[in-house]
């Protein structure tokens, strides 16, 4: 039920975050707890995600084989990992500052409410952006207790694009179901070929942004080649998607978003350690 081969996305972006709010390594303190506060944000709208779309993955070919609707596990069983899930990340919040622990029902309320975005709005893939956004932000409060720098609140906007982007291609597989379930996305209400422009468009604002972050945070040559990587990455990610053939989507998005979030954690964070070094 819990792909945590997913948390791949978001995970160094929050690791990043905390490396860019400390300039350098944070306590193993924050460190554990932010690990934490991921692990078990992830997990609960992962469950939740399960539970409010059980009778829509049941329909749909590509998802009926989950767990939840295929009978695998039960629903009060969700219910249960969901609730200890919300618990463990209100339990990291504590751990870690007040301002994270005031924060957290919003951070969690925003994870949550993805899962119900597609009923209401063809932009869901920018609600889920925004629920994947909060994790860069959310960790460097979780080190320096405040927001007192464009830092976090640039890849925070990064992270949203770009996952909007992505969502958006995945989206695409599901363009027939939707559009018959009157379900609300992108691919429904544009069509594939325009769904893939906008997915373009996303990833464009992602690397304008990539670049301001560069700019502002000054981490010079190795921070720079992350970019360009970063860069090489989304376009790959759409030469490998036309309208006529999704076949390479699992490429697309599993192989391409993961070397993403991974990329820039390397590169920028270890950018910081580098100017440390030389300074």
């Amino acid at each position: 039920m819990i792909k945590f081969e997913h948390t791949i996305f978001a995970l160094p972006f929050a690791f990043l975050g905390a490396v860019l709010a400390a300039n350098g390594l944070p306590t193993w303190s924050q460190i554990l707890w932010i690990t934490v506060a991921m692990v078990g944000a992830r997990s609960a709208a992962m469950s939740f995600n399960r539970i409010a779309d059980r009778k829509i993955d049941g329909e749909n070919p590509r998802t009926a084989n989950r767990e939840l609707p295929s009978g695998k596990l039960s629903v009060e069983f969700a219910w249960a990992f969901m609730i200890a899930s919300c618990l463990l990340f209100f339990l990291a919040a504590f751990m870690l500052n007040r301002l994270t622990l005031y924060l957290s029902p919003i951070a969690l309320i925003s994870v949550l409410g993805y899962s119900y975005a597609k009923r209401f709005t063809s932009f869901a893939h920018v609600i889920l952006g925004w629920a994947l956004a909060i994790s860069p932000t959310g960790a460097w409060i979780a080190v320096r207790g405040e927001i007192d720098s464009p830092v976090p609140i640039l890849l925070s906007l990064l992270v949203m694009m770009w996952t909007a982007g992505f969502d958006v291609l995945y989206s695409c597989q599901d363009y027939e179901y939707d559009k018959q379930k009157g379900l609300r996305s992108i691919p429904a209400r544009f069509g594939i070929k325009g769904a893939l422009w906008i997915a373009k468009l996303f990833h464009f604002q992602a690397f304008i942004v990539l670049l301001l972050l560069y700019l502002i945070t000054g981490l010079g040559w190795l921070a720079l080649i992350g970019v360009f990587a970063t860069g090489a990455l989304m376009i790959y990610q759409h030469t490998l998607v036309k309208p006529n053939d999704l076949s390479k989507m699992n490429a697309a998005f599993f192989t391409a978003n993961a070397f993403v979030s991974v990329i820039l954690f390397i590169t920028f964070g270890g950018a910081v350690f580098v100017n440390n070094l030389t300074q």
